[in-house]
């Protein structure tokens, strides 16, 4: 798995998606102290916010190859 401290930009989309539910499981279960519940909430919000825009980009992939497939050629 991911190192918890890096960058979310560099990281994949799959390993981005798991840190965050293991942050979920971990802030859910409710035994943390208030500053590492912060400190993992704001990371979340970072893995979050880099999921959705990986998922924005593979979306403009997919629409731009659908567009290519319609008109039978690149655009």
């Amino acid at each position: 798995m991911s190192d918890s401290t890096g960058p979310v930009e560099e990281l994949r989309f799959s390993e981005a998606l798991a840190e965050l539910e293991t942050i979920v499981a971990a802030l859910e279960g409710g035994q943390l102290d208030l500053e590492d519940s912060l400190a993992r909430y704001e990371r979340g919000v970072a893995l979050l916010r880099a999921c959705q825009a990986k998922l924005g980009e593979a979306e403009q992939r997919v629409t731009m190859l659908m567009g290519e497939l319609e008109a039978g050629e690149p655009e």
